[in-house]
């Protein structure tokens, strides 16, 4: 299965009581891929509010989504949790749906030790005939995949990409002894250019919602070998890449992207709770940032 170099990790549009806006989706689901030129689509992820969906919201959006993408991207299910046989349960749910691939997010709030953390992937890996990509981001679950288990994972057949979050050593190491096919993408947007310098695949992106045209330019330019073009793109862009998270102080994801979008002619609406939306002085921030 190829998911492309660039994959958005896609908000979840809210309509004014708090409710899934599916006209919005849908126009969404095309701007992402028409005009950001997504190539994949990681649905009810972290940045899609994923803690804060019911199941029935998250199998509903997988279903809406494949439906509506008609095969222009590929459809990638977050269905990661703290609980193994739920994650299981939700991943073989969505398998029904039609889903291309999983995103499984290391397990938060109990710190699974590495054997731990090793058995929850693989189980679920077991429990599914679609492709998994693994996504350690130590930030939001207080666990790192070590580079150790991370590659003895990898030699799990349908275990066949990571979303990485850790250091570039920690990327290196991975690229490095990794089987032959298994794709590592980064998961910081800062920190593609970097990523694809020692060999990253791709990017799974907040930052492509605003500038996802851009950042194909950056990767199609360092991958033709115009290794200046793709620093002068990513200084261009670097400025949005953090701005997204620190606008000017830290704010948590998706606050500040969904409010970007908004101020991009297509409003997706708010954050559910403990989520809030931005402020006046951080509205002000993303204005002069994206417009």
């Amino acid at each position: 299965m190829e998911f492309g170099r660039l994959i958005t990790a896609m908000v979840t549009p809210f309509d004014a009581n708090g409710l899934i806006d599916w006209h919005t989706a849908g126009k969404l689901v095309d701007y992402l891929i028409e005009e950001q030129k997504s190539d994949s689509l990681v649905v009810a992820g972290t940045t899609g509010e994923s803690p804060t969906l019911s199941d029935e919201e998250k199998l509903e959006l997988f279903r809406f989504v494949v439906k509506h993408t008609a095969g222009r991207s590929k459809v990638i299910a977050g269905t990661g949790s703290n609980n193994t046989a739920h994650t299981i349960h939700l991943t073989q749910a969505a398998e029904a749906c039609g889903v291309d691939g999983i995103l499984l997010v290391t397990p938060y709030y109990n710190k699974p030790s590495q054997e731990g953390l090793y058995q929850h992937f693989s189980a679920v890996a077991q429990a599914t005939k679609l492709p998994i990509i693994l996504y350690n981001v130590e930030g939001r679950t207080g666990v790192n995949l070590s580079v150790q288990t991370t590659l003895k994972l990898a030699r799990i057949d349908n275990v066949v990409a990571t979303k990485d979050c850790a250091s570039t050593d920690q990327l290196t190491q991975i690229i490095r002894e990794a089987p032959a096919g298994f794709q590592v993408y980064s998961g910081d947007d800062s920190a593609t250019l970097p990523a694809l310098s020692v060999g990253a695949y791709g990017i799974i992106s907040v930052a492509s919602h605003i500038v996802g045209a851009k950042m194909q330019q950056l990767i199609s330019a360092y991958l033709s070998g115009q290794v200046a073009e793709a620093a002068r793109l990513n200084g261009e862009l670097f400025p949005i890449f953090k701005g997204l998270f620190h606008c000017p102080h830290p704010v948590p994801n998706p606050v500040a992207v969904k409010h970007a979008l908004g101020l991009k002619g297509l409003p997706v609406g708010s954050v559910r709770l403990p989520l809030v939306d931005v402020n006046e002085s951080e509205s002000k921030f993303l204005r002069d940032l994206v417009l």
